[in-house]
Formats: structure tokens, C-alpha cells, sequence
């Protein structure tokens, strides 16, 4: 079976990263190794880091400051790239994991697993699940979108999509890119993992991180028509996801840059078109075909 380590950006983590550290420990397949990257904590991370790397020889840890923007995704992506150089060895896989999550035991043997059996698979994760009133319950994605929170890279597939860029939107292009490329991404529905706050929970108040949604999509070529659906379906789970669309239209106004590869724009409007539209909003209500 193929091997993998984790990178894990964390900034005041200290409980989340606890629990964290429990899973991966855990592990019928553990990691070959797991790099921590802090990014500025002031809370007792870094003394619970010192003692796990301290405890376990396959737990590292590095620093990454300094790589401050509008939403935390630019020191998050920054935090990742800094760790992967810093690995000991690059892995057949490598996992951006955020500290807030958690997972079975056999997750990750699941998870590399399908990396052995598909030779095309480039980047994969499991299927995410939030807590919403007291209970556990799924969140979908559309397409071959793959979560941000644990992602899974094959290495040559990495070093394709390299550099990762550091904004908001970066699981969007670093995928299309690896599609680009010829390799397929894929969310194992079969396998869940559990998120421990909501979706852009620290970014703020709930109406800038939607905002910043709506820029990001922007930036990656988004059809207006398209954002709005995507606005009204998220809006069934939080009322306020409706603000993504005036962050979408003050960029537009403000006329702000768009992502400079005209191949992954051309990308995202391809699977946006009106012929697709059906399929997405099945994928987005989790009505995928067996």
C-alpha cells in the first residue's frame, strides 16, 4: 500500500488539534509523518505541539508567519506549501488535513486505498459531515469538487498543480488544473469524515464569509446565473449565504482581477452551462447517480 503524510496549518487549535492527534494515533493506517505548521498561535498550541512531537518521532513541526490576506485561505495554502517542503521524505500521498476534523480508524487506509486501485486519481477525500441541529448530517459537493479541509494528493499530481495559489478559491483551481493535466478527483461518498465548526465559521461574521464566496467565484469565472442558484440552494442551510451574490457583483463592478488561466475559467463556465445545470443541482442535493 502506498504511504502518506499529513500537513496540518493550525493557529489557536490547541483542543481541536488534541482530538486530532487521537484519530491519527489511531490510525489502521497511521501516517508516515505529520507536519504541524503553525501560523501564529498565541493559546497553548504550541505547548501541545512541542509535547506530541516530543511523544511520537513521527510527528514534526514548523513555523509559517508572515502570509496575511482578506480571509485565512491565504495563510492556510501558504502554511500547506511550507510544510510539504518541509516533509523528510515526499510521500506517494500528501494530506492537507485542517485541525478541526476528526475520522474513523480506517480512514486513511480507506482513503489511500482508493489511490492504489485508481491509477488517474489525483486528488481525493472523503465526504464531509456537520453538525446542524444536534446532529450529524452530510453536506454535498458538485462535479468532481474534493474537500478543502482533508485532501489528498498523489504526489506526481502535486508537483502538477504547484503552486498552489494563496486566496480563497485555490481547491477549486489546483483540481481543475490536475483535470487539465489528465488526472480525475474524486469525494469518496462512502467515507465520511466530521467537521467540527461550520464552513468559513472563522472568518468572521457569517455575511463577509459569504462575501468573500462571491469574490472567489468571481475570480474563477463563475456565470452569474449559475452563482445565484448556488446562492439560493446554500441558503436553504444558512439564510445569509444569500450576501454571495453582492460579493460576486461588487467585484464585477470594481471590475478585480480574475484567475490569469484562461483554461481553468474556460473550465469552470463549461461546467456551468445550461446543459449542465440539471446535473449539478442533482449532485448539490445529493442525488448523485449510483
Amino acid at each position: 500500500m502506498s504511504d502518506y503524510s499529513v500537513v496540518t496549518p493550525v493557529r489557536n487549535e490547541a483542543e481541536n488539534l488534541l482530538r486530532l492527534a487521537q484519530c491519527l494515533a489511531a490510525q489502521s493506517l497511521r501516517p508516515r509523518e505529520w507536519m504541524i505548521v503553525d501560523t501564529g498561535s498565541n493559546d497553548e498550541t504550541l505547548q501541545l505541539v512541542a509535547d506530541l512531537a516530543a511523544d511520537h518521532e513521527w510527528i514534526s513541526s514548523t513555523s509559517s508567519l508572515g502570509a496575511d490576506g482578506p480571509t485565512r485561505a491565504v495563510a492556510i495554502v501558504h502554511a500547506f506549501q511550507h510544510g510539504v517542503r518541509a516533509l523528510d521524505v515526499l510521500p506517494d500521498i500528501v494530506v492537507k488535513l485542517d485541525a478541526d476534523i476528526s475520522m474513523g480508524d480506517d480512514y486513511f487506509q480507506r482513503l489511500v486505498g482508493a489511490f492504489d486501485d485508481d491509477a488517474d486519481l489525483g486528488i481525493a477525500s472523503g465526504t464531509c459531515y456537520e453538525r446542524l441541529d444536534g446532529a450529524w448530517q452530510q453536506r454535498h459537493v458538485t462535479g468532481a469538487h474534493v474537500w478543502g479541509a482533508t485532501r489528498a494528493y498523489r504526489r506526481l499530481c502535486l508537483r502538477a498543480v504547484l503552486p498552489l495559489e494563496e486566496r480563497l478559491g485555490w481547491d477549486g483551481i489546483d483540481e481543475i488544473k490536475a483535470t487539465l493535466r489528465g488526472w480525475r478527483t474524486r469525494t469518496l461518498l462512502d467515507l465520511p469524515f466530521y467537521h467540527h465548526r461550520r464552513e468559513g465559521e472563522r472568518e468572521g461574521p457569517r455575511t463577509r464569509a459569504w462575501t468573500t464566496v462571491g469574490d472567489a467565484s468571481y475570480y474563477l469565472g463563475y456565470r452569474p446565473d449559475y452563482l445565484v442558484l448556488r446562492a439560493l440552494n446554500s441558503a436553504r442551510r444558512d439564510p445569509l449565504a444569500l450576501t454571495m451574490i453582492s460579493g460576486y457583483l461588487r467585484a464585477a463592478l470594481n471590475r478585480s482581477p480574475r484567475c490569469p488561466d484562461a483554461e481553468v475559467r474556460s473550465f469552470v463556465r463549461r461546467q456551468q452551462s445550461l446543459r449542465q445545470l440539471p446535473l449539478r443541482m442533482r449532485e448539490a442535493l445529493g442525488r448523485r447517480a449510483a
